[in-house]
């Protein structure tokens, strides 16, 4: 039983989603190494360091379910090296021909790094697919709403006539921009990495960087360039990302939370039957999905922060960085992952009270509105959904 209330029984769904456990989990982890081991014997036997039955071998042998978890910890606890022990459960579980032939030539962040860029592409495109699914219902609430008047609020009072149209298109509008952030990081986030001991793949002679192409194409990742072992910018980067995907989320899910309040009463989060408010004060209807954005969005800053002091590593590598990484790229893609689930909850099932919107407008600005700034607030509607219903049209629906 684990100590994490992330990964407690009863409370889990409010921390992650099951799609990405199976990405970050032991055994989800575990077999994403040992497919890029796999792959590096593939490149290896393709420009002939080692013979291709033991690269035929390691790809068919390398499977989580054949290794002994608990034998693979004790050898990592006795030796003190992060992959020591699992490098001896391979070499138990191969085939004599093939064991001395897998890891060869690698160190511990080839391997994680490599896996790390594998990882960022599975939660990449599940962010992708979420984010573009939350835009193409703000998207139809824009239109839907596009005449539909309400108070526009500035220091967290009625200032002057808006719509709710022109609100929602102002979330889709900053959605857009995280999907053409995804977009544009790709090619900089999805690269292997190898370069053994400190990233001159010294122990390839001439074949290295041939070897390194291979391995890379085999993954469908990109050839770095350059080793990477101790710039970590890219993963920071695609933290920081994601901090501001549910920081979005949480800024739309801090208006569902106020425009709920009964004295205002203009939005309303969806409510799943069976759903219950309090136990004590019955005729409550708390906010509890908007108000959970803002938690998440708070936990993925705390640890994208992490992610932003691994920028500053020593020499050719540095331990203190990226194994922080460790923790805080998990947390940081689970928190979102449940941050997405939930805005597209959100936005889904979003209540729309127009006559709570108009009722209001009338009580606090005299239910007056200037024919040009709604004509204004009808045109960026129209200009923010032409923009992004072209940007749809031109790209694919998966990512990268």
């Amino acid at each position: 039983m684990s100590a994490r209330i992330s990964d407690s029984t009863v409370y889990s769904h409010l921390w992650g989603t099951d799609e990405l456990r199976q990405i970050f989990d032991e055994r989800g982890r575990l077999q994403g190494w040992l497919d890029v081991l796999a792959a590096l014997a593939r490149a290896q036997a393709a420009e002939g360091l080692i013979p291709a039955g033991a690269a035929e071998t390691i790809t068919a042998e390398l499977r989580v379910d054949r290794l002994d978890l608990d034998r693979v910890a004790r050898g990592t606890r006795e030796t003190g090296h992060s992959t020591l022990g699992l490098i001896h459960e391979l070499r138990r579980v191969l085939p004599e021909p093939a064991r001395e032939h897998v890891y060869v030539g690698a160190t511990v962040q080839d391997v994680t790094d490599t896996w790390t860029s594998l990882a960022t592409r599975a939660v990449g495109g599940i962010v992708w697919r979420d984010l573009r699914r939350i835009e193409d219902r703000l998207l139809d609430l824009a239109v839907e709403h596009r005449d539909t008047p309400i108070a526009g609020r500035t220091h967290g009072q009625p200032g002057a006539p808006a719509t709710f149209g022109w609100k929602a298109a102002s979330w889709a509008d900053e959605i857009r921009r995280h999907l053409d952030r995804l977009r544009e990081g790709a090619p900089r986030w999805l690269v292997g990495q190898l370069g053994g001991g400190i990233g001159t793949l010294v122990a390839y002679g001439d074949r290295g960087l041939a070897v390194r192409a291979r391995f890379c194409a085999d993954l469908g990742l990109a050839d770095p360039v350059i080793s990477w072992l101790s710039a970590r910018d890219r993963i920071a980067e695609f933290g920081g990302l994601l901090a501001l995907v549910t920081g979005t989320l949480a800024r739309i899910g801090e208006e569902v939370y106020e425009l709920q309040r009964p004295e205002i009463g203009e939005l309303g989060e969806p409510r799943p039957e069976g759903v219950v408010g309090s136990i004590t004060m019955h005729h409550k209807r708390n906010p509890e999905g908007s108000e959970h954005l803002n938690t998440l969005a708070r936990l993925v800053r705390a640890n994208a922060g992490v992610l932003l002091e691994s920028v500053v590593s020593q020499h050719e590598r540095d331990g203190r960085a990226w194994k922080a990484e460790w923790v805080a790229l998990p947390e940081v893609c689970l928190l979102s992952g449940t941050a997405l689930r939930l805005g597209v909850q959100l936005v889904e099932g979003l209540e729309v009270r127009s006559d709570r919107m108009a009722a209001n407008l009338r009580t606090h600005l005299g239910g007056t509105q200037n024919p040009s700034d709604a004509g204004a607030a009808a045109a960026m509607v129209d200009l923010v959904v032409a923009r992004a219903r072209r940007a749809r049209s031109e790209e694919s629906p998966s990512w990268p």
